[in-house]
């Protein structure tokens, strides 16, 4: 299969329409029509099931989409690596590192620098994301190293070094009656009457069903829980970034967070195997 067969196949598979499908991808129906018609004369295999109205996958379709995916995520990191590969070469070193924003801020900051005194440091370019995102920028290959946060960032593929684990607390309003107490369990703040837990998006944009408000940012978060929207579970550390109308209460069995640094495993990179040497001293 060819990667331009792939990517038509998957535009048409996720919009279940051709005529979108071939609108995303900038190219007429009827050749998009065709190409897929091929790859299914070339598997052997019904991908789509296609009637005047719908377009629906069928089982070996299911299959053939999410290798597909995947497929082509692995292309397009070749690609991003190989091109930071030839600046490298090209004399024109440089790393790319993602966090999450608001998240190990003060980790973040020490740990830029401390690599920055060592011998042989390369640029670091920082790019802060929503939740989730560090984990799909290291895999597209669109980054060399992130900081994850486990459970709620996957590290599966990734090599890892664990930089820290911290408890977690509910951050409130200032004044609400939970932010006399000395600690909270889960059970205390779900469903809490008009503070709602928020509701962040998934990896492909959708919010899943629920009360809470949708939020796709930290600073958007903590602006609603202090007009009395919402609350938060967020790590021990976010104390430091909380101002005079906001409270933090621990919860005594919200899951621990690990912070984690991570890169690909089949990284050759020095400069990243120095950058997460810096981090573990930094522990």
């Amino acid at each position: 299969m060819e990667t331009r067969e792939l990517r038509y196949f998957v535009a048409v598979a996720e919009e279940l329409h051709f005529g979108r499908a071939a609108r995303r991808l900038g190219i007429a129906q009827p050749p998009l029509s065709r190409a897929i018609q091929q790859l299914e004369r070339r598997l052997g295999a019904v991908l789509l099931d296609r009637t005047s109205r719908t377009v629906a996958l069928t089982e070996a379709g299911s299959v053939l989409l999410a290798e597909g995916r995947a497929a082509l995520d692995a292309v397009d990191a070749a690609e991003h690596r190989t091109r930071r590969a030839a600046l490298s070469a090209a004399g024109r070193p440089g790393l790319v590192l993602v966090a999450k924003a608001s998240a190990s801020r003060e980790l973040l900051a020490k740990l830029l620098d401390a690599y920055a005194a060592e011998p042989g440091a390369v640029p670091v370019e920082v790019t802060l994301c929503g939740p989730a995102e560090q984990e799909r920028l290291l895999r597209e290959g669109r980054a060399d190293v992130a900081l994850l946060h486990r459970p709620y960032d996957s590290t599966t593929g990734f090599d890892t070094e664990e930089l820290g684990t911290e408890g977690q607390v509910v951050v409130l309003p200032a004044g609400h009656p939970l932010t006399v107490r000395a600690h909270v369990h889960m059970a205390d703040i779900t469903g809490l009457p008009g503070l709602p837990l928020p509701r962040w998006p998934d990896p492909d944009g959708t919010y899943p069903p629920g009360p809470g408000p949708q939020v796709r940012d930290h600073a958007q978060l903590l602006q609603l829980v202090a007009l009395g929207r919402a609350c938060a579970v967020s790590p021990e550390s976010c104390r430091a970034q909380l101002h005079g109308d906001l409270a933090a209460v621990p919860v005594l069995d919200a899951p621990s967070v690990t912070t984690v640094i991570a890169w690909p495993p089949h990284s050759r990179s020095r400069a990243v195997a120095d950058l997460v040497r810096t981090a573990t001293r930094l522990q």
